[in-house]
């Protein structure tokens, strides 16, 4: 049985990291209800956008094609990682780490094999656990992102994405983040980002007669034209949405968990107040145990 001295001292250590990890849920609760106001407001307009975008291009004749919207064969991937700078959130990052390696292993294990898969890295704690592998190409040029997450850092990162995959780098682009659900709930998503693809022209006609949205509007300066200006700014916005989702998702897993931390804290300073209690009590036995036997050896 451990002495009161250690107890007292696993129960001071135990309290101090109760009052860490409460701390922590409160600033993670804090910053979640902003990142949750961000994905709030920019989720009306991502869709706003990619309706008008799907409106205008349905009315488009089927030759039209678009430089983002050439498709190749997939020999060559490039995968955005999106992770966390920082732990204690539980399996976010780790759920992020084992979805990609197993992306690897079954959806690209050719291109793999081939040393043709490269993952652009969004996040520290992904950047590390990749780097150490020889297998893959890791690009770290934009892990610190979400040290500012602000639009224009993020387009700099979704302008590399698009470039290389209208120079031929690559034939195509997935991001794989963790979309936000709730505070206990984030799921892994790995989204096509390039090449993009074409939405059923019946499909797209259907959903303009539901809205009303005609095809005998003018368009100035053309149709083709307002299509490569939207493109490649849907394409941002969609790119900034999901470094938004795994942020607001982040959040939420390290409140989680540290709420979690904090119950089991709560839970083992019973036990051990209890087991200090019995140490005592033990004790305080034992001294009268001895006292009285002295006494009955001194009348002996």
């Amino acid at each position: 049985m451990a002495s009161l001295k250690e107890v007292r001292g696993r129960i001071v250590s135990v309290n101090s990291t109760q009052q860490i990890t409460k701390a922590m849920k409160m600033v993670a609760a804090a910053k979640l209800k902003r990142a949750q106001d961000n994905i709030i407001k920019i989720r009306p307009y991502t869709q706003k956008l990619d309706e008008i975008l799907h409106n205008i291009t349905s009315s488009l004749d089927s030759s039209f094609e678009n430089q983002y919207s050439v498709t190749r064969e997939p020999e060559k991937i490039l995968l955005v990682v999106v992770t966390s700078d920082r732990g204690l959130a539980g399996a976010f990052n780790t759920n992020i780490i084992k979805a990609t390696n197993y992306f690897l292993e079954n959806h690209y294990r050719e291109q793999h094999n081939a040393g043709n898969v490269t993952l652009l890295c969004i996040g520290k704690k992904g950047a590390d656990a990749f780097k150490k592998r020889s297998d893959v190409k890791v690009i770290n040029d934009y892990a610190t992102l979400f040290s500012d997450l602000v639009f224009d850092n993020v387009r700099k990162a979704a302008e590399y994405a698009m470039d290389s995959f209208v120079k031929g780098e690559y034939d195509k682009v997935e991001i794989v983040y963790n979309e936000f659900k709730n505070a206990a709930v984030q799921v892994v998503r790995r989204e096509n980002f390039l090449p993009l693809v074409d939405e059923e022209k019946e499909e797209g006609q259907e959903e303009q007669n539901a809205q009303g949205f005609g095809t005998d509007y003018i368009f100035e300066p053309s149709k083709t034209e307002i299509v490569n200006e939207l493109i490649p700014k849907s394409l941002k916005i969609q790119f900034y949405k999901a470094l938004l989702e795994s942020n607001a998702s982040e959040h939420g897993a390290r409140m989680t968990a540290m709420d979690k931390a904090t119950e089991n804290a709560k839970e083992l300073l019973k036990e051990l107040r209890l087991s200090y209690n019995r140490t005592r009590q033990a004790a305080i036995t034992t001294e009268i145990l001895e006292i009285v036997g002295g006494a009955e050896a001194l009348n002996a």
